[in-house]
């Protein structure tokens, strides 16, 4: 009997990330926040980058992590809320221009404003990630590992996860290739897939040459509709 594939992808969450993460959720049947990690300094986690007239920017989300070595990503709180009113008077500056910036600047404002009243940086990018998803017609159950009991091991984790939700193939960023063990999921029968960034289409974009690693808020608001084509990598050449 054929059994369907499922393909699970088991990831940290990120702040308004880039379009190769919502790529990501996009080919998942399930797709799984990997929160109950620890939590990494200078990272992905809670800051992206858009771009202005100025240059790359950085925003921010200030969390607490004086003495907080051991802590989870879904441990970690907010240190300040003032951050969600800063980073949106950054976006509004930098992106009033932006070809369908008033199509989407009401519902982004309103999620900066919903999130001002949250504690905890994984309920914050969880807020945004799955709203982002419904403005790129991606409907991929976005789910929690901590739902899950842990098992030890790092990949037999990975492992336990994906027959958690039946899944067939596990598609893993390409950076994981150092410390998977392949073996734990060739005894599951679980087909091992690396995800790749290498051939997305460049869009129209304000100031000056293109930049790709740039939050999907700069494509949203320079290609609105047609943002979710640009989210699918184009055969290499």
């Amino acid at each position: 009997m054929h059994i369907p594939e499922k393909k699970i992808v088991i990831v940290q969450s990120n702040y308004i990330p880039w379009k190769g993460y919502f790529d990501l959720i996009r080919q998942a049947d399930v797709f799984v926040l990997y929160d109950d990690m620890q939590y990494t300094r200078r990272d992905w986690r809670n800051r992206n980058l858009i771009k202005t007239a100025q240059g790359l920017q950085w925003l921010t989300i200030p969390v607490k992590v004086k003495g907080k070595y051991e802590q989870r990503i879904d441990e970690t709180e907010v240190s300040e809320h003032t951050w969600a009113e800063s980073h949106w008077k950054s976006i509004n500056n930098s992106y009033r221009r932006a070809p369908f910036f008033a199509e989407y600047a009401s519902g982004v404002q309103s999620i900066y404003e919903e999130a001002s009243h949250l504690l905890m940086l994984s309920e914050i990018n969880y807020l945004f990630l799955t709203r982002i998803c419904k403005w790129l017609s991606i409907d991929t159950p976005i789910m929690w590992s901590s739902q899950f009991p842990k098992v030890d091991g790092r990949t037999e984790n990975l492992v336990h996860l994906c027959q958690s939700f039946q899944g067939t193939n596990y598609i893993s960023g390409p950076s994981a290739s150092n410390y998977i063990d392949i073996d734990q999921f060739n005894k599951a029968n679980i087909r091992l897939q690396y995800m790749t960034y290498d051939h997305y289409p460049e869009y129209p974009q304000l100031y000056g040459d293109f930049v790709h690693g740039v939050s999907i808020l700069d494509l949203l608001f320079n290609c609105g509709e047609g943002a979710a084509q640009f989210l699918i990598q184009s055969e290499p050449a």
